[in-house]
């Protein structure tokens, strides 16, 4: 019997503790304990998408919080202030709490091997938050701005891919590092567009980056990109040129 429960697990990098957030929580009195709540809120909201509540109606309070993390109630609520002032975790309108950078902390995978990474939109469709990165962008470039959360679950979908087929994970490419291609992909394309095969990349990478639209296959993408291009180039046959120069007539 299959078994299709998705497991969540928290993905830390190796200097998530030199992080300054961190560093300054566990120089505080009692932040070590802090540090620990902090660590399994995360892991409490992961299947919420980092949203602290028990179900879709239900927020976590702080004696909830306080029940699951087997700390007193008032440390829960000194550590709660603290994380809101060091902007680890923000309040949204429903009344739960969001913890911030929560997508890039998140991995999913289950034991039928179909490993799936996805960004955590939903605050954003509620408008409970700004954007991930609309502050880091010029405005001139507000419509190019790279997603980056989207690039690094992309990459590690690669990174299972190779670890499930045992077939090399493909590169990225492009002005957003977020066209992927195999080595053999890319070598088709600079045989067959030899003068036109970065030019296409870039358009697929910037295109991406600007719409947040996914494509089956890169490859085919621009393939089918090019083939388009080219016909609109093509003179159009069957059509006669009555056309005439000054001083002739028909």
């Amino acid at each position: 019997m299959s078994d299709n429960r998705k497991y969540y697990y928290l993905k830390l990098k190796e200097n998530y503790f030199d992080e300054d957030a961190i560093v300054l929580l566990e120089s505080m009195q009692d932040g070590i304990l802090y540090s620990n709540i902090l660590l399994k809120l995360y892991l409490k909201s992961l299947k919420n998408g980092g949203k602290l509540q028990l179900d879709e109606n239900i927020p976590y309070t702080a004696q909830m919080i306080a029940t699951i993390t087997r700390q007193q109630v008032g440390t829960v609520e000194r550590a709660l202030q603290i994380f809101m002032k060091l902007g680890l975790v923000e309040p949204l309108q429903n009344g739960a709490l969001y913890m911030s950078n929560i997508e890039l902390l998140i991995g999913q995978s289950s034991t039928e091997g179909e490993r799936k990474r996805r960004a955590r939109l939903a605050l954003q469709e509620q408008k409970a938050l700004p954007k991930a990165g609309a502050d880091k962008c010029p405005p001139y470039q507000a419509d190019i701005c790279p997603p980056e959360i989207e690039k690094e679950i992309e990459i590690e979908k690669e990174r299972e891919r190779e670890l499930d087929t045992g077939q090399p994970a493909r590169a990225a490419y492009g002005r957003y590092e977020n066209v992927f291609l195999s080595q053999s992909e890319l070598d088709g394309l600079k045989a067959d567009l030899p003068d036109k095969w970065n030019y296409y990349i870039d358009r697929l990478s910037c295109h991406i980056a600007s719409s947040g639209k996914r494509y089956r296959s890169h490859a085919a993408t621009i393939y089918k990109w090019a083939q388009e291009d080219a016909a609109k180039k093509a003179p159009k046959k069957g059509i006669p040129d009555y056309s005439c120069k000054e001083g002739e007539s028909l």
